[in-house]
């Protein structure tokens, strides 16, 4: 059918079986388009093909150049590096998105809305290291290189202030620590503030920030932020941190785009103590499913599939045991698809 969607799909390792099943249901419920390549990744490729990312995974992600992945193992031991590193390498996944938004009220935080746009592959992540042996002690000095450009600094920024301008975010802030590191993060603020001048003036407020500050301001104040924009290392906390502002890792899903291909995820660890025990929270990949909607030009799906897990959560109070509730994988996702199906 010319209306269907070539997507892959990767389980992954641990709960993620589970929490892909649960999404799926909710997917087939929305009637969402997608034809799924079903691949393996992570602890499950080692054992199959011995490899993290074996190469059937990666034909089909770039034919398909569309993805929805649940947690991956990264194998203790053997040298392997992480398939989360690999992927957003190999498809130059540069822009890692990140929503954090408060959907069961009543925590620490209340009615949290924001966004982390981290860049995710320059900074210290490129890993450039390197020991530098003195006397008999190999590991004496530990070296690492941080390299920042201007076009990978540009590229991101324009999409984070793109997506700020098409979802009507009103404040983008700038996270840096050029007071310090004044080449390394300096060439990324100054591109934003550049870019901002030249082609967004107007269109939201821009604001800037330093790293250390930004992250005592959000435990103090979430709420004076609006969208956060920032460098490889310290868009990795910020997005964790937020994250838990909103109940932690398990309600916040996670996007790694890139000019030919985007791939969607639950960004919590496979939780291999508790896989097969039909308990796993699968709220994290089903919202994870709902950006990828949207990044597939399908906001009513996306926007019926985030309101039938609100009404889930807080009027029919079906919830997994993370959240203080009684049921499993499968009965939140039956809850799901029946407030899909009946409203």
């Amino acid at each position: 059918m010319s209306n269907t969607i070539q997507a892959t799909l990767i389980p992954g390792d641990g709960i993620g079986p589970e929490i892909v099943d649960a999404t799926l249901l909710a997917l087939d419920a929305l009637g969402a388009p997608f034809v799924w390549d079903r691949q393996i990744a992570g602890l499950g490729g080692v054992q199959a093909e011995g490899d993290p990312l074996p190469k059937a995974t990666l034909d089909s992600i770039r034919r398909t150049r569309l993805a929805l992945k649940g947690p991956l193992e990264t194998p203790s031991g053997g040298g392997y590096r992480s398939s989360n590193v690999r992927l957003r390498e190999e498809f130059a996944l540069y822009a890692n998105l990140r929503p954090a938004r408060t959907i069961v009220p009543g925590g620490r935080f209340d009615k949290v809305d924001l966004v982390v746009v981290r860049e995710n592959l320059e900074g210290l992540y490129i890993g450039h290291e390197h020991y530098v042996q003195i006397d008999n002690d190999p590991h004496a000095v530990a070296m690492a290189t941080g390299i920042n450009t201007r076009a990978g600094s540009r590229r991101l920024l324009e999409y984070a202030f793109e997506h700020a301008v098409t979802t009507g975010r009103k404040k983008v802030t700038i996270v840096h620590k050029a007071n310090i590191m004044k080449a390394l993060t300096g060439i990324f603020l100054e591109t934003g503030l550049e870019l901002y001048e030249r082609k967004y003036k107007g269109q939201f407020e821009l604001d800037t920030v330093i790293i250390d500050a930004c992250a005592m301001k959000l435990v103090l104040n979430p709420w004076q932020f609006d969208m956060l924009v920032t460098t490889n290392l310290f868009g990795d906390i910020l997005s964790d941190l937020v994250a838990g502002l909103v109940g932690g890792l398990g309600m916040a899903p996670g996007a790694n785009i890139g000019k030919d291909a985007a791939i969607f995820e639950a960004v919590h660890g496979s939780a291999p103590d508790i896989a097969g025990k039909g308990i796993a929270n699968p709220t994290a990949i089903m919202l994870a499913a709902a950006m990828m909607l949207d990044h597939c030009k399908l906001p009513e799906m996306a926007t019926r599939l985030r309101v039938a897990i609100d009404q889930t959560l807080n009027i029919d109070n079906i919830r997994t045991g993370d959240l203080g509730g009684k049921a499993g994988t499968a009965d939140f996702a039956k809850a799901v698809v029946n407030r899909i199906q009946n409203g």
